[in-house]
């Protein structure tokens, strides 16, 4: 199995054991205690794919600024497109997991703390060349663009929310500290749909991040 994944992805691992490890998921452990799993490997990979996502989308995009580039960032390495990556790899065939176990769900968390291992033993066995080429052979949205819930959360919501005949209702939580600089909290509600809070610096940071985490649950519910 270690052998058709390395013809897969076009690498030989000189230290094959980085690679069986990576594909260990910690559910192993409840039979066999001395087993390496992959959460170290995974924990490595995630920097390291923050760090290559960081410099394509800062190469690819001149004209964005940090906000913009960090959006994008995220949405090129998040745990769902990670996850989806590695379903298109057949990923899934080759990861160790307990007999008996479940079959894993379509694009599962899995898949995705699978890939980070594989990234992080990559870039031990064969530096970072090796670890570009293989981010560049992944299918990730490297075409993304910034979607509107993203720029203008507070603006997607109320559209959202008026197509529904309600609104969303923010309300200040709590304001901590100094007049000049307070750490503010507060949650916005779209009645019957849902609520979400969130805490930043400003009320107006605070509401937008409130907005952005209302879309996100209701995203994650299918309803946008």
């Amino acid at each position: 199995m270690i052998k058709e994944f390395e013809k897969k992805i076009g690498y030989t691992f000189k230290n094959p054991a980085l690679l069986e490890e990576a594909l260990t998921t910690p559910a192993c452990k409840m039979t066999d205690r001395n087993i390496a799993d992959n959460q170290r490997l995974e924990f490595l990979g995630d920097a390291v794919f923050g760090l290559l996502s960081a410099e394509y989308v800062f190469d690819a995009h001149p004209e964005k600024q940090e906000g913009e580039l960090t959006v994008l960032r995220t949405n090129l390495v998040s745990g769902a497109t990670l996850a989806q990556a590695g379903e298109k790899l057949g990923l899934r065939k080759f990861i160790r997991r307990n007999k008996g176990a479940s079959p894993l769900p379509e694009n599962s968390k899995v898949l995705a703390d699978a890939l980070e291992a594989v990234m992080g033993a990559l870039w031990l066995d064969g530096g970072i060349s090796i670890a570009k080429v293989f981010f560049n052979k992944l299918e990730l949205p490297f075409t993304s663009t910034i979607k509107e819930s993203e720029t203008n959360p507070k603006g997607y919501l109320q559209v959202f929310a008026q197509a529904r005949k309600k609104k969303p209702v923010y309300a200040v939580i709590s304001s901590v500290g100094p007049d000049h600089a307070p750490t503010v909290t507060v949650s916005v509600e779209i009645k019957g749909i849902g609520i979400a809070t969130a805490t930043a610096l400003t009320q107006r940071k605070a509401e937008a991040a409130a907005a952005s985490e209302l879309i996100k649950q209701l995203t994650e519910k299918g309803m946008v």
